[in-house]
């Protein structure tokens, strides 16, 4: 993850950890990216990492939803091919998708999210 990816997902958990305290170990990171050398990319793709799957997940259910999954990016940033054919997979298996391009953004999708959840 880009430097600004980073800094970015590093402030929305931090507010997610402050603003839902009950829920903080509900929302974790996938490290999948990130630069490895040969050995450890085959070890951990052996051990289950899945190119595109996002960089936050929420494993709260929500309305007719199992989780949420975020990708964060910048105001610039693009999906890869991996992240769109793993959105539409994750789509098609009752999981919500997002893109954050900042913290207001993300806010705004956890909040609506678990809005959706306590007014089952």
């Amino acid at each position: 993850m880009k430097q600004d990816e980073s800094r970015l997902q590093m402030a929305c958990v931090k507010w997610f950890r402050m603003q839902y305290p009950q829920h903080r170990k509900l929302l974790f990171s996938v490290p999948n990216g990130g630069f490895r050398n040969i050995a450890t990319a085959k070890r951990m793709k052996l051990e289950g990492v899945v190119a595109g799957v996002s960089d936050l997940i929420l494993l709260i259910p929500s309305h007719d939803f199992h989780g949420l999954c975020i990708e964060m990016k910048t105001p610039k940033g693009r999906q890869t091919d991996h992240q769109k054919a793993w959105q539409t997979h994750i789509e098609q298996h009752g999981y919500i998708y997002a893109l954050a391009r900042s913290v207001e953004e993300f806010q705004n999708i956890v909040n609506d999210y678990l809005n959706q959840h306590t007014n089952r």
